[in-house]
């Protein structure tokens, strides 16, 4: 990551999908004054860094910035303590915003249903989203809520559009847990697993979401992301300021 950072190339480019998400290997191209071929080698090697997600959407493949392995390198070097400090002078909370569709992806040594059961069963939920507890009988089209052990009311809830374990769950979602978020409507989010040898490549997509949406809706996920991998893979809960200001 850190080599592919090193480029000004590469962050130029970073920059622009953080300026605008979801743009086509053309549409960058514009851009910057070299061939398409020389975007599409900066941009494989974002994509080998992680640094950059590539979806289809019809004949079109869009490109999106996953912010969740600088997380991870925040997450390992920056304590809880520096936290406020760092906020304020590297702006990563304003890194996470992005309209209309986010993508975060993640790789994390487990198995597709071990994976899968982090993120259906209840007890585990609360362990890397911020003491959340999930409830549903997890069928294609039955509700599931979101609430918490210190609030009375739930904090989230919706349809599961598709379920296809251990593979995929696709889920419409709507925020309860303020009047701001309350009022953005319904969302729909994605979970996406695919086996890599004796690791998981996860892919959530939050999208339908209204431009210039409440960054609540959707800023959580790398430190939601970020508490999965570190729980999977040391059994250990990690300390997020989402984590700490749920508690």
């Amino acid at each position: 990551m850190f080599k592919a950072l090193a480029d000004p190339t590469r962050r130029s480019l970073l920059d622009e999908l953080f300026r605008e998400d979801g743009q086509t290997l053309s549409m960058l191209a514009d851009r910057f004054s070299m061939t398409r071929f020389g975007v599409m080698k900066h941009l494989k090697q974002l994509q080998e860094a992680g640094l950059v997600v590539a979806r289809r959407r019809g004949r079109e493949k869009l490109h999106f910035l996953n912010p969740v392995p600088i997380r991870l390198v925040h997450d390992r070097w920056v304590s809880k303590y520096a936290e406020p400090w760092a906020v304020e002078l590297s702006g990563l909370k304003q890194r996470l915003e992005s309209p209309v569709e986010k993508v975060f992806e993640i790789y994390i040594r487990t198995t597709p249903e071990r994976l899968w059961e982090a993120i259906t069963d209840s007890e585990i939920r609360g362990k890397f989203q911020f003491g959340l507890r999930v409830r549903s009988d997890w069928t294609q089209g039955s509700r599931f809520e979101l609430s918490h052990p210190n609030a009375d009311v739930v904090l989230g809830e919706g349809e599961n559009l598709e379920i296809d374990p251990p593979r995929r769950l696709v889920q419409s979602m709507v925020a309860l847990w303020g009047e701001d978020v309350r009022n953005e409507g319904t969302s729909r989010v994605t979970w996406e697993i695919e086996p890599i040898g004796d690791s998981c490549r996860l892919t959530v997509t939050h999208d339908q979401l209204r431009e210039g949406a409440n960054e609540e809706l959707y800023g959580g996920w790398p430190m939601i992301l970020s508490g999965l991998k570190t729980w999977l893979e040391t059994a250990q809960v990690l300390t997020t300021p989402g984590s700490l200001m749920y508690s």
